[in-house]
């Protein structure tokens, strides 16, 4: 085992610890509901902007995106950006309407929001489902990036990894709700940011700078640097389906959308834009290019998803490589976070407070039961994750992005309609978060593939369509709902 690049990450998971620690003895007075699962809506920019680009940005981006782009070479690097305006695109379509309505309506999760709009528990319940079922998938995936990445790093059995990470992120999570999650990822974004320009930067230098990189990658494969790059897999079908899967539909991950009930004022709203941005960009670009560059350095891996934990280890000194290994950790770290509290949140408020047991909500009671019950949810959840994580596929990037769609084939209409379309009504959100999480599942399990295009584009057509006709056919919503969505009030 390397001590020196131990000795960073244990201090970088204790510090982590720390917050959450800090959070739990700084919690606002109030609704403990309201402080415990989104903070009493009190994030700055600069947080709102960290907390939205951490959470989205996973395992997935920081292993297996680069693990893809080590594989497939610039043209990953190039089909990566399309995620460029995904903080734009969630911050600017839900963003200020979403704040507003959910303080009118009081909501703390998604599906309070589309109690609020729908008044259907159908909707609510499937959406709780989904919610439950993707982010368990989604979190194995996040497990199995973190347990590579210490095996990796540390000479630690997978196993022993697995148990290490799983443990801390559970523990922090737990102990200070919601807080603790923003404010460790905000900690989380900016390692990434730092981490990721110092690997690309060792990388340069190791490799001789980029046009000798470019060569020894023409050398390996000439298509390694074209747009189309190795395998024949970024064809035109591919790309249009990854464009919808990864930016437009991103618009419909609840944990990324909760992140708009946060924020304090519209000019936090307007700094996290920005800054988000900016963030996002950096870490789109640098991680998945020091991947692809990755390949002229260490051509011989055998699993592209260990390629970023190999890199800093190759390419700068131990001690180095041991601070800047939290990196890919705090990138893993900030979604899981994000997901198990939204996964609780989804078990306690949504169907034990609301429907198992509405008449004991008492306040002072929920001070006690809540933070008692997210701790059974969570170990549960927990333990459910880590026999799923036990035995990973070889490329972590698929299972991620198949969750990832099973999310956006049953939220996307629905948040965005229910917003801006004041037709829409609990029949035809019904119809379509069931249409389109139905031609979503029969794709991908039978690798159906319409004109070559991914499942989820077929799967939020048919959602939207839908969701159109019956909402058309079936009474418009009471007046009283109307008038919770109207386009009033403001928040600056």
């Amino acid at each position: 085992m390397n001590l020196e690049l131990m000795l960073p990450l244990i201090i970088y998971l204790v510090l982590v610890l720390g917050v959450g620690f800090w959070a739990s003895r700084h919690r606002v007075g109030g609704d403990f509901v309201q402080e415990y699962f989104i903070g009493n809506r009190s994030m700055g920019g600069l947080v709102l902007a960290m907390t939205l680009v951490a959470t989205y940005t996973s395992a997935s981006s920081f292993i297996g995106g680069p693990g893809a782009a080590y594989k497939i070479g610039l043209g990953w690097v190039l089909l990566a950006m399309i995620q460029l305006p995904t903080v734009w695109l969630t911050l600017g379509v839900l963003g200020k309407k979403f704040a507003i309505i959910a303080r009118r309506v009081n909501a703390v999760t998604i599906n309070d929001m589309l109690w609020a709009r729908y008044q259907s528990k159908a909707v609510v319940v499937l959406g709780s489902v989904t919610i439950i079922l993707a982010f368990i998938a989604t979190m194995v995936v996040q497990f199995i990036g973190g347990a590579r990445l210490l095996e990796t790093a540390t000479g630690l059995s997978y196993q022993q990894g697995l148990l290490l990470f799983a443990s801390c992120v559970l523990l922090y999570t737990v102990i200070g709700g919601f807080r603790a999650v923003v404010m460790t990822d905000a900690l989380q974004g900016i390692i990434m940011l730092i981490g990721t320009g110092a690997l690309l930067a060792g990388i340069l230098v190791a490799g001789d700078g980029l046009p000798n990189l470019i060569h020894q990658l023409k050398v390996i494969d000439p298509k390694l640097v074209s747009p189309q790059g190795a395998g024949d897999l970024l064809t035109q079908p591919f790309m249009l389906s990854f464009w919808v899967l990864v930016c437009i539909g991103v618009v419909g991950l609840p944990h990324s959308a909760l992140r708009c009930f946060g924020y304090r004022d519209s000019k936090a709203l307007h700094r996290g834009i920005l800054i988000g941005t900016v963030v996002s960009a950096l870490l789109m670009f640098g991680m998945h290019l020091a991947g692809a560059l990755g390949r002229a350095i260490l051509p011989g891996m055998d699993s592209p998803d260990k390629i970023m934990p190999s890199l800093m280890m190759e390419v700068l000194p131990p001690w180095l490589a041991g601070v800047f290994l939290a990196a890919p950790m705090a990138a893993i770290m900030s979604t899981i976070d994000s997901q198990l509290i939204q996964a609780s949140a989804t078990l306690v408020k949504d169907l034990y407070l609301n429907y198992l047991s509405p008449e004991k909500a008492g306040q002072e009671k929920l001070e006690v039961r809540v933070p008692r019950l997210s701790l059974l949810c969570t170990l549960i959840l927990g333990t459910l994750v880590l026999l799923a994580a036990l035995q990973p596929p070889e490329m972590i990037i698929w299972l991620n992005l198949l969750a990832f769609g099973g999310l956006q084939a049953v939220f996307l209409w629905p948040l965005v309609l229910g917003l801006y379309w004041s037709r829409a009504n609990g029949p035809g959100a019904l119809a379509s978060m069931v249409c389109g999480i139905l031609c979503y599942a029969i794709l991908s399990q039978w690798e159906i593939k319409p004109a070559g295009l991914h499942a989820i584009v077929p799967s939020l057509g048919l959602g939207l369509i839908a969701f159109v006709l019956v909402s058309l056919l079936t009474p418009a919503p009471s007046q009283h709902v109307r008038r919770l969505f109207e386009p009033q009030s403001s928040m600056d």
